[in-house]
């Protein structure tokens, strides 16, 4: 692959990371997740005009 795709990619993949934590982050703080002690979590990966369906499931401990 080639060096611009490379940087492109990684600028997507961050910006979902950063973006995603702090959704998760801002509903911990704003749910009722009282008696809970994991969140469970799910991203779906799909890329428009192909058949690309990517599913990441896991839990994240709650403090």
């Amino acid at each position: 692959m080639d060096e611009e795709f490379n940087m492109s990619m990684r600028k997507f993949l961050k910006q979902v990371g950063v973006t995603s934590q702090q959704e998760i982050e801002r509903i911990v703080r704003e749910a009722d997740l009282s008696g809970k002690d994991r969140l469970s979590v799910k991203v779906v990966l799909t890329a428009e005009g192909t058949n690309l369906n990517h599913e990441v499931t896991g839990d994240i401990v709650l403090p």
